[in-house]
């Protein structure tokens, strides 16, 4: 898997971090409080998307009374305490990122949460000491399956695409990283149970724990 690779990329929700499950509470919640109709199919509807682009689509879909940037502050708010201060890692990510430091692989993140809570979570976890660089999601113009997030990353840890591989727990996530010309691995997570046959097929390998890896 990692022959002639000079750098890991990571999704973090999901992949890195055991945190998709809050999200599906934070929608729930933020559509009850404006005693609006949340959608069934919400969740799905905005995979892989940007912060910037999720606050656009419920602008233009939903009669909030507020901003866009009033919403990404108040989804900001809703989620700080949990990426400050509960927000576990995922089995083995924090020893596979151990592993890459040691062994001179470059780190880098490609996210679409906001930068509040790459900040809040990194911090809360260490985890900033294993990154080489990162992009969240107000760095970028097209959120996931677009391979912007990650073609960026790889520049800025000055590597070529084809020195990468992208870990990711959603298919749209790994459509962004073949498409961006780098190696995949799909992640098992609870959350995307359901995309598992797709995620076998998308990557070119799956794993259920980072300590398979190692």
């Amino acid at each position: 898997m990692l022959r002639e690779i000079k750098a890991c990329l990571f999704d973090m929700d999901g992949t890195l971090i055991d945190s998709m499950g809050l999200w599906e509470d934070i929608d729930i919640d933020f559509f009850e409080k404006y005693n609006i109709d949340m959608p069934s199919t919400f969740q799905k509807d905005i995979e892989g998307w940007s912060i910037l682009e999720i606050a656009e689509y419920v602008d233009k879909n939903f009669d909030f009374p507020l901003t866009k940037e009033q919403m990404i502050d108040e989804w900001n708010d809703m989620a700080f305490e949990h990426y400050s201060k509960l927000v576990p890692y995922k089995e083995g990510a924090k020893e596979f990122l151990v592993w890459c430091k040691e062994n001179g692989i470059k780190v880098g993140i490609a996210t679409s949460n906001s930068t509040k809570l790459f900040d809040a979570v990194s911090t809360h976890l260490d985890m900033h000491k294993y990154i080489d660089a990162y992009v969240t999601g107000e760095d970028v113009t097209c959120g996931k399956p677009n391979p912007e997030c990650y073609l960026r990353v790889a520049e800025k840890l000055n590597v070529e695409p084809k020195e990468c591989i992208v870990f990711e727990d959603l298919v749209l996530g790994l459509h962004a990283g073949n498409d961006a010309g780098m190696r995949t691995c799909a992640v098992k997570d609870a959350y995307s149970l359901y995309q598992d046959e797709d995620k076998h097929k998308e990557a070119d390998y799956y794993i259920e724990s980072f300590l398979e890896i190692l």
